[in-house]
């Protein structure tokens, strides 16, 4: 797939505001305001809430001010980024995001009050994400060749549950569905909770979400995760990679740090730096390792092609789904 960011939403990531261009940082740290704030869409204990956390806490070290986490929750983390982008530049404000809020959801919801490519600007990656493919235990299918054999074998009942509707769960299993040339039908629930709940009771077949979902249940021997779409196998984790088991797909998330598009592009470059010089320090990276979290140490230019690469490999997929929500 070849669409870039660019031709679907008519402004590139790498052009203006979330790439700075040519802004460099500055010989002298910027100032920052005392609090300052990473903004968090979900609630507390979730992943996205504990990479925010420890980045804050070494943040907090480094920039000799306070640093607070605020959890604004509500509608799929949107709520937090129609907050920040309304944040005063006074009030130095992050907030860390995911595809489903800074990619998704501008393709998906007619009535968005924010626009990524404008009202934010990309400081650095923090963290990535895998998806895996799992029946229940006791399902007889034990290996991808067999669930792509079971579903020709009965199509009709080749349902696949996902977190939530629009979420990149639910677009992945879009891909699973073209790989194995049979139609699925995409389930989503309203959360990982109930859709595991039907899976593990024989409600549903398959399902699909992130791994740090799906292991605590595999190696708990209630489901069966038969493939990972990493480029190399999870560690500690007795699956495959999708690759490995014979099937052209590979795809992962992040979450990642945004500014509002009012902060200076000196402090958003400066943050950006200091932040990938954190998530390189082994003593954070093995923090992360050890909550679920893949760490990643990326700046903002770095962040910002990593988006715009992500964006060429989903979009086309979520174009290509006719998925809309009206709102």
């Amino acid at each position: 797939m070849t669409t870039t960011w660019t031709k679907q939403i008519g402004l590139s990531v790498l052009i203006a505001p979330l790439l700075l261009g040519t802004a460099q940082a500055a010989e002298t740290p910027p100032s920052f305001s005392d609090p300052t704030y990473i903004v968090v869409g979900y609630q507390p204990g979730g992943a996205s809430d504990r990479a925010a956390r420890f980045v804050a806490e070494q943040l907090q070290k480094k920039l000799d001010v306070s640093v607070i986490v605020e959890n604004k929750t509500g509608a799929g983390g949107r709520v937090a980024a129609q907050y920040v982008k309304s944040q005063p530049e006074s009030k130095d404000t992050l907030m860390i995001g995911n595809p489903a809020v800074m990619v998704v959801a501008p393709q998906v919801f007619s009535n968005l009050n924010y626009d990524p490519s404008t009202d934010f600007k990309a400081v650095s990656t923090v963290t990535n994400y895998h998806f895996g493919v799992a029946v229940a235990a006791d399902s007889p299918i034990k290996t991808v060749q067999e669930l792509l054999d079971w579903a020709k074998a009965n199509p009709e009942s080749f349902n696949i549950a996902v977190p939530a509707s629009g979420s990149l769960p639910h677009f992945f299993a879009l891909m699973l569905s073209e790989q194995a040339k049979v139609k699925a039908e995409v389930i989503g629930y309203r959360g990982s909770a109930p859709a595991l709940t039907d899976l593990i009771g024989g409600t549903i077949p398959v399902a699909i979400d992130t791994l740090d979902v799906l292991t605590a249940q595999h190696k708990g021997g209630r489901v069966r995760i038969l493939a990972t779409s990493g480029a190399e196998p999870e560690a500690g984790l007795d699956a495959p990679t999708f690759k490995a088991a014979g099937l052209e797909l590979e795809a992962s998330g992040w979450n990642a740090l945004f500014a509002p598009a009012v902060m200076s592009d000196v402090k958003v470059s400066y943050l950006g730096n200091l932040v990938k010089d954190i998530m390189s320090q082994s003593e954070v990276r093995e923090r992360f390792i050890q909550s679920d979290l893949p760490p990643v140490a990326a700046n903002h230019e770095e962040t910002a092609a990593n988006i715009e690469q992500f964006s060429q490999q989903w979009l086309p997929v979520i174009k290509a789904s006719g998925y809309k929500v009206d709102q």
